[in-house]
């Protein structure tokens, strides 16, 4: 990602169109694609959508289904806030859901935790009212062309796991 897509994302802005929809559409132009992929967080804006929707059709691709994983605003707090990286290695902790043996030290290489920029409680919180005007109308979007599923993204991970597992079972591979 370049310098620029990171100072968006740094300050919990998302990285300008054009941009993403380039890098998208390379990375599906790749051959280990032509047999399907997963889009994760992509598309993020309707305007995304249409653009993808105009790719894909170029291409001769048909979009199979959209997963929605629903998570309330407190609990997406929670976990982007009490999320630890290693400035060494870049492995991921959670203080509550899957925390270091050694608080503030990576298991893996003993390097520093820290929080991420994009982490910070000031910035989640200017992300989910981005999410709120910019991705959300993005369940309008697919639900009118009846691709959406949802997700209750709140249970345990591997209830959600079971779950995106039994709406994927339905899709062609």
């Amino acid at each position: 990602m370049g310098k620029k897509a990171a100072e968006y994302i740094d300050k919990g802005l998302l990285v300008p169109d054009e941009v993403v929809e380039g890098i998208v559409e390379s990375r599906l132009d790749m051959n280990d694609c032509k047999t399907g992929f997963l889009l994760d967080g992509f598309p993020r804006t309707v305007s995304q959508a249409e653009s993808l929707a105009n790719y894909m059709k170029q291409k001769g691709i048909k979009l199979d289904l959209v997963l929605s994983i629903e998570v309330d605003q407190e609990n997406l707090i929670e976990r982007f806030t009490g999320r630890r990286t290693c400035k060494q290695c870049g492995a991921t902790f959670h203080i509550k859901f899957s925390p270091p043996k050694n608080p503030g030290i990576c298991d893996k290489c003993n390097g520093k935790l820290i929080v991420r920029k994009d982490d910070e409680t000031d910035t989640v919180k200017k992300r989910l009212k981005v999410y709120e005007t910019t991705t959300a109308p993005l369940i309008d979007y697919y639900n009118r062309y009846q691709l959406l599923a949802t997700v209750d993204g709140a249970r345990p991970i591997d209830e959600v796991f079971e779950d995106i597992k039994r709406h994927l079972k339905g899709v062609k591979s």
